[in-house]
């Protein structure tokens, strides 16, 4: 063969690369056009591509159904559309807990972490198994109301259905956008260009954004295209692996490179400069300002310019708030194990998300806090599938000074483990959403635990009798503030009566989808008398909501500035308007599904009162 074609190849593989590297500083639109034509100069498979529905939902940061029930669930994710492409509320789709950014505007809101990468934007999380392992070509998401909230598709290396369980697990983005608004509410399907990848999987996981929308979003169905075997670029290349030419940006875009990143906290060695620039002559306090607009990734890397701002970029004080949860996907024990030096003074700590399918062990977890773990104030644990009664064990001897603990969607750990809780008399914010928690430990948790404000205790379906426990409540939590008890069945007036007669500091209540309530019996109106500070009541899907409630509100509950009333077939147009010229700070009124407030009357009431979002919901 001529020598030319080799050297022609090589010519291509480096007009290629010089191409990558040039578009690394690119605009955005410049990134996508660049992968476009990228995707245009692969050869076609020899193999089919196969498309395949999602087998089953795996796991889940919360959704806006029952535990118990399919309707609005992420499972409804699992197998063939059932909506699309028909547009509107559909029960039959998966829906998660919020939208928009009311949920950061009412009492129970709870403060950011600083030194979040503006690149993590994820709010919500599922993830979805397939039945065949492929290298993916596409993901179709079917979206049928306010489409727009995901913001970023991830791969996974394991396979959920293997007999033998990989050694390391490893997530790659093959898309990721920063939240967009989309106009209208109409169904789409989603297909983003996506990223190719060097491994095969079964196993897709969707974050999703929803500030930006106007409602729910309802997703119907994914659906993942790829081949069997890899692909390979048109030109004779196949044995350079063109991610790892992109592996420094992906790493640096993501934030997910904390392979990389675990060596960074470990180093020792330092290059050697003559000076240090001008930052030794610096106050430290000044560096340490400047410092803390920095990023764990971005420290790691300061840290091995030179001594100085290595030893400013390991102060603790750099480690005060902490959050982990955007580097979800590479946190492991040898992080945990690295960052225990570093953060011995540490108060607030996000371990969200991280830590699932072995990357984080009990002792590992353990091991962290006993350092670490005297100056917790705030511990954020949401979705920890890793946690045990050792665990919470460990939190409440380990961590003496801590006054909040959001254990949300930790459905793994057991009933009996959360006695441990009430051993935290400190506790002000405790998040227990979608867990197991049972009467006798809920119950003894408000027993001992008399400094809560803010208590969610929503879609926990383990708990027998509501009504004891807002007895409880009333005689024990007297500055309680906020209280979730989404979709508490059994809850009744006479558990209402002692909640409202004995809290009555209580600004934000959500009695959503509790059924057992009725207006008749006089519940509604006695709130609304028992706590004049409501800011935020969801009394969504309650059909008994009628006129003399809302008046009610209106004559007491003039701070009030969210109301759900979704389904209810009691309320009158002019009700409403009595609520609306009473409540100046009303900003968010939950219409949908009203049967006496139809689109004309919206709009009149738009047209009234401007500053406030009232929304109705449809269903074609």
């Amino acid at each position: 063969m001529s020598p030319v074609f080799p050297m022609l190849t090589v010519l291509s593989m480096f007009y290629y690369m010089c191409l990558r590297r040039r578009a690394r500083t690119a605009t955005r639109g410049e990134m996508n056009s660049r992968r476009a034509i990228e995707s245009n100069t692969r050869a076609l498979p020899i193999n089919v591509e196969i498309a395949q529905h999602a087998k089953e939902v795996l796991d889940f940061s919360s959704h806006y159904g029952s535990e118990n029930s399919m309707s609005y669930t992420m499972w409804n994710l699992a197998g063939i559309p059932n909506v699309y492409p028909s547009s509107g509320d559909f029960t039959q789709t998966a829906v998660f807990r919020t939208y928009g950014t009311w949920w950061d505007r009412c009492p129970s809101a709870r403060l950011p972490f600083k030194r979040t990468p503006p690149t993590f934007c994820s709010q919500d999380y599922v993830e979805l198994a397939f039945e065949d392992p492929v290298y993916p070509t596409a993901v179709h998401v079917l979206e049928t109301y306010h489409p727009g909230a995901v913001v970023r598709i991830l791969a996974c290396s394991a396979n959920p259905y293997s007999q033998n369980p990989p050694a390391e697990v490893r997530w790659e983005v093959l898309w990721s956008e920063a939240p967009a608004k989309v106009n209208g509410p109409q169904a789409r399907q989603f297909t983003p260009c996506i990223k190719q990848i060097n491994f095969p999987t079964n196993l897709i996981r969707l974050e999703v954004n929803s500030s930006l929308l106007d409602y729910y979003t309802e997703l119907d169905a994914v659906v993942l295209h790829g081949v069997k075997e890899r692909p390979v670029l048109s030109l004779k290349t196949s044995m350079i692996d063109m991610n790892d030419i992109d592996e420094d940006e992906d790493e640096e875009k993501y934030g997910c490179g904390m392979d990389t990143l675990n060596k960074q906290f470990s180093i020792v060695t330092l290059r050697e400069w003559p000076t240090n620039g001008y930052f030794d002559k610096l106050p430290y306090e000044l560096i340490q300002l400047i410092l803390s607009h920095l990023t764990v990734p971005d420290l790691c890397r300061l840290a091995q310019t030179c001594k100085l701002l290595y030893q400013h970029c390991c102060d603790p004080l750099q480690y005060i708030h902490l959050s982990l949860q955007p580097y979800w996907a590479r946190i492991n024990d040898t992080s945990l194990e690295y960052l225990q030096s570093r953060c011995t003074l540490i108060q607030w700590l996000n371990l969200s998300w991280t830590g699932n399918r072995g990357a984080i062990s009990v002792s590992g977890f353990s091991r962290f806090l006993k350092v670490c773990g005297s100056e917790l104030v705030r511990l954020e644990l949401s979705c920890g599938h890793f946690l045990n009664e050792t665990c919470l064990e460990v939190i409440t001897e380990m961590c003496p000074n801590l006054q909040e603990l959001n254990l949300s969607s930790c459905d793994k750990i057991p009933p009996q483990a959360f006695n441990h809780i009430a051993k935290v008399a400190s506790l002000k914010r405790l998040i227990l959403y979608r867990t197991k928690v049972e009467q006798t430990a809920l119950l003894s948790i408000l027993n001992f635990c008399s400094e809560l404000q803010h208590l969610s205790l929503g879609s926990c379906v383990m708990i027998e009798d509501y009504d004891l426990i807002a007895s409880m409540m009333g005689a024990k939590c007297k500055k309680l503030r906020s209280l979730d008890l989404w979709r508490c069945k059994n809850i009744t007036e006479s558990g209402i009566a002692e909640l409202a007669s004995g809290c009555q500091l209580l600004e934000e209540l959500d009695l959503g989808w509790c059924p057992m309530l009725q207006s008749s019996t006089g519940c509604f109106t006695n709130l609304a008398r028992k706590l004049p500070n409501l800011q935020k009541l969801f009394l969504t899907a309650n059909r008994s909501v009628c006129d003399t409630d809302i008046e009610e509100l209106a004559a007491n509950c003039t701070h009030l500035r969210q109301l759900d009333i979704l389904g209810t077939r009691m309320v009158s147009p002019a009700s409403l308007r009595k609520l609306l010229e009473s409540c100046k700070d009303l900003s968010l009124l939950d219409v949908s599904f009203c049967s006496q407030i139809d689109n004309r009357v919206v709009l009149e009431l738009n047209a009234d009162f401007p500053n406030v979002f009232i929304k109705k919901s449809f269903t074609q």
